[in-house]
C-alpha cells in the first residue's frame, strides 16, 4: 500500500530512540498517523512541528498497518507559532478539533478550511474568527451542523439575530424577542450573506459562546469528554489583545 499526499501536521510522539510517530490531518486520506524514521534527528526536527504542513508519501504492507512516512516540508509555520502564546494555543485547539474526527475518513474541504487557520494562527485580527467558522465546519461534518439560513419560527431569511440553544436553529428579531434572554446571539459574519463581514470583538466572543455550547452539548459531553484546555487558553490569551 502506498500514497502521496499534503498533511497538516497535528502532532508528533517519541517512539524508540531516534523515530516518531507523526499525526498528519491529510486533505485526501483524513487523520492519519505513520511512523518517521529517524524523526528525531536534527535534520527532521524543525520539520515536524504542529503546524507545519508536509508532502508526506506513505507506505505500508497492509492497509490496516501504522505504516512509514517520508516528509517534505511545504509550508513551515512552527517558527512565527512559537512567538506567540494565542498562536501555540490556537494550533493546540485546531487539533483538538481535528482530533474528533474518525481516523482515515477524508475530509477535503474541511482540510482547506484548516490550512486557512493554520496560515492565520499568527493574526490575532483574523485568526479568532475563523476558528470560529471552523468550529461551526466540524459540528457541521460531525452531523449536527446548526440551521443559521432562516428562522425557525417565521422561515424569514432577513434579520436574523438569535440561535435557539436546543435545535441550533436561527431566529428572527420579532420571533425571537420576547425570549431574547434564552436565546444565543447569532453575529452577523455566522450568518451566510454576512460570512464577509468583518467582525468585532463582540461578535467573536458570541460566535465562540454559540458553538462553544453546541460542541459541549452535542459533541463532548456525549463522549464523556471535557471542553479542551487549549481552547479555554486560547481564548484566554486572545480576549487580553
Amino acid at each position: 500500500m502506498q500514497w502521496t499526499d499534503d498533511g497538516l501536521i497535528l502532532g508528533v510522539r517519541r517512539q524508540g530512540e531516534t523515530s516518531v510517530v507523526l499525526e498528519l490531518f491529510t486533505r485526501d486520506h483524513g487523520r492519519h498517523l505513520g511512523l518517521v524514521r529517524g524523526g528525531r534527528s536534527r535534520k527532521l526536527r524543525p520539520t515536524l512541528q504542529p503546524g507545519n504542513t508536509v508532502r508526506a508519501e506513505w507506505r505500508a504492507r497492509l492497509d490496516d498497518h501504522l505504516g512509514a512516512y517520508t516528509v517534505e516540508p511545504i509550508e513551515t509555520r512552527a517558527g512565527r507559532l512559537m512567538e506567540r502564546a494565542d498562536a501555540l494555543h490556537g494550533v493546540g485547539h485546531l487539533a483538538h478539533l481535528l482530533r474528533l474526527l474518525a481516523e482515515r475518513d477524508p475530509h477535503e474541504a474541511l482540510y482547506a478550511a484548516a490550512e486557512i487557520v493554520a496560515d492565520h494562527l499568527h493574526d490575532p485580527e483574523t485568526a479568532p474568527a475563523l476558528i470560529v467558522r471552523l468550529e461551526l465546519e466540524i459540528l457541521s461534518e460531525l452531523g449536527f451542523g446548526l440551521d443559521l439560513s432562516q428562522c425557525a419560527a417565521t422561515g424569514e431569511t432577513e434579520d436574523l439575530i438569535y440561535v435557539s440553544p436546543k435545535t441550533g436553529r436561527a431566529v428572527g428579531r420579532e420571533a425571537g424577542a420576547p425570549y431574547a434572554e434564552k436565546l444565543f446571539a447569532l453575529p452577523p459574519f455566522l450568518v451566510a450573506r454576512g460570512a464577509n463581514a468583518s467582525p468585532t470583538a463582540a461578535d467573536v466572543a458570541a460566535g465562540f459562546a454559540l458553538t462553544g455550547h453546541f460542541l459541549n452539548m452535542r459533541v463532548w459531553e456525549p463522549r464523556g469528554l471535557r471542553p479542551p484546555d487549549s481552547r479555554a487558553a486560547y481564548l484566554a490569551t486572545t480576549s487580553r489583545k
